[in-house]
């Protein structure tokens, strides 16, 4: 009997709650066993079974284990939704290596910081966007080779590292002995004070994702589960783990297109979806077509989706949304099944965490009152571990024992809670969390600005804009559009500011720091430049 028969054999205990079934290498051969010969995952051009996923996660591993990565390196990963993506976190996972997942717009500064923090070796990275690695400072980055997915371009620039075509899979080998708390992954979400932070997901708690995400969906055996958002997040990563648990298929599409969404649906046969906020309305601005009514989704898990949208999102397409709240650092901790959703609230706590609304000194407040929500979890590892190498990060996130989540929420009296906003400095558009901080280093480091700052402006799409106030050095002038083709190739697209605002200077306290809150105020004026009304559009 070889390795990959062996790992599939009927366990004696098939109690999926121990410790021991929920890392990736046993949730695989569980799968397997059960019901192997079901498709697991799809990018729409290959489709895995789950004894595909686990002979491709050990075989995956081999090749990871002939480059010399072992248990905990960390292996960065810059590619879209692609079956590729998904073998380096297979093989990450069942190796004991840590897989770390970077958003393919992040650009100059933003991505330097991740390289170096999280200390990989190896990149695995999509042709076409290896020139952005490339045109980075090279000097004390820890990355060594560049395995490629696809053929680089004919211009592309002259390599910083050892680059060579990701190899094919290698003999299979045995999975490590991991428990609960052994990292699986590092996913960076943006900074709201300063650079990007990688939070430390182990294993167990991408199990918990699935389990409660999927739950209040109704996710059963033989389901589709379809999302276009990008694999790179928790949210759409976690949706392999809810097909992987339950017996479903996962289908992941390239990219979100509005005039295709429906259309997508209808061909991949899918019954389960997932949404954002601002798609939402994006969708019902469209004109009617037969696709929406011609497919079998029965529910989106919806997330910051205004109430007034809901109901009318259903009534057209025919597809319930289930609200909730959980972030990277956290997880499925404020939910509700179909017949518990209130539109305009999150939901109510989910069995398992505990949450508190509290004031700035974490003393709870009443119901009905605002206040910033902190969390914490039940069960071992169902949290993020702490942010990788931010120990001073890690202590005031986690003050107290509870993860502090920055958002102001309030909780009814019947213990619905509600979303008010955000007490971090933070920018969340297009689906993405965007870093003043990072977006302001970029405009500073411009010969011709000497202050700036970067704050939320409401869009009509329920998320923030990008709106920068800047003042200039003494005799310097700076056409608007200058700037963005300035930022461009230095930030992600949806991180370049769409407003710009010019000022003799910034309001501050008596110690000098920017009040960011009178800004946000006065918002975007009739002299305020606006990128979308300029015509130019930015390259993605």
């Amino acid at each position: 009997m070889g390795l990959i028969e062996t790992l599939v054999e009927p366990r004696t205990s098939p109690d999926q709650g121990r410790a021991a079934h929920r890392t990736l290498p046993a949730l695989l051969a569980a799968r397997a066993a059960r019901n192997g010969t079901a498709p697991l995952f799809s990018d729409r051009a290959t489709t895995w079974t789950a004894s595909d996923a686990l002979a491709i996660a050990a075989r995956r591993a081999g090749a990871l284990a002939a480059q010399g990565v072992g248990r905990g390196d960390r292996v960065a990963l810059l590619c879209g939704n692609r079956v590729e993506f998904m073998e380096i976190v297979l093989g990450c996972g069942w190796l004991g290596a840590v897989v770390v997942p970077i958003n393919t717009a992040s650009r100059g500064l933003q991505l330097e910081h991740i390289l170096r923090n999280c200390g990989a070796r190896l990149l695995v990275a999509e042709a076409h966007l290896v020139d952005v690695v490339h045109a980075l400072d090279a000097q004390d980055l820890p990355l060594e080779t560049i395995w490629l997915i696809g053929e680089p371009a004919a211009d592309a620039l002259k390599p910083a590292y050892i680059t060579t075509a990701m190899p094919p899979a290698d003999e299979p080998v045995t999975p490590a002995a991991l428990t609960d708390g052994d990292p699986f992954a590092v996913l960076y979400t943006s900074g709201t004070s300063g650079l990007s932070k990688g939070v430390i997901c182990p294993h167990a708690q991408f199990y918990w994702w699935g389990h409660y995400t999927a739950r209040d969906l109704g996710v059963a055996a033989g389901d589709v589960l379809y999302t276009c958002l990008p694999l790179f997040h928790t949210n759409a990563l976690n949706s392999f783990f809810q097909a992987l648990i339950h017996d479903a298929e996962l289908v992941a599409d390239r990219r979100f297109s509005a005039s295709g969404f429906f259309d997508a649906l209808v061909e991949t046969r899918a019954t389960v979806t997932y949404v954002l906020g601002a798609m939402v309305p994006i969708l019902l601005s469209r004109p009617v077509t037969a696709s929406e009514r011609e497919h079998r989704v029965r529910v989106a898990l919806a997330p910051g989706v205004p109430g007034h949208f809901q109901q009318e999102f259903t009534a057209r397409c025919g597809i319930a949304l289930v609200d909730g709240y959980g972030s990277t650092e956290t997880n499925c901790v404020i939910s509700g099944a179909i017949d518990a959703q209130r539109p305009g609230h999150m939901g109510k706590l989910v069995a398992g965490f505990d949450a508190r609304v509290v004031d700035e000194h974490d003393q709870p407040v009443p119901d009905g009152e605002a206040g910033e929500l902190i969390l914490r979890a039940d069960t071992p590892f169902a949290f993020a571990s702490g942010y990788l190498g931010m120990p001073e990060k890690t202590v005031e996130a986690w003050r107290n024992l509870w993860f502090h989540t920055g958002d102001r929420v309030v909780r009814d009296a019947d213990g619905y809670y509600r979303f008010v906003d955000r007490l971090k400095d933070t920018i969340r558009r297009r689906g993405e969390n965007v870093s003043s901080f990072e977006v302001e280093q970029v405009l500073l480091s411009h010969r011709s600005v000497e202050t700036a700052a970067v704050f939320a402006v409401k869009s009509a799409l329920a998320e923030d804009e990008v709106m920068a106030t800047l003042v200039l050095r003494d005799g310097e002038t700076l056409e608007p559009l200058d700037l963005i083709r300035y930022c461009e190739p230095r930030l992600p697209y949806f991180a370049v500011p769409r407003y710009l605002d010019f000022a003799r200077d910034l309001p501050k306290t008596e110690n000098g720091k920017i009040q960011k809150f009178k800004l946000r105020e006065t918002g975007v004026t009739a002299t305020t430049w606006d990128l979308d009304a300029s015509g130019y559009r930015l390259k993605r």
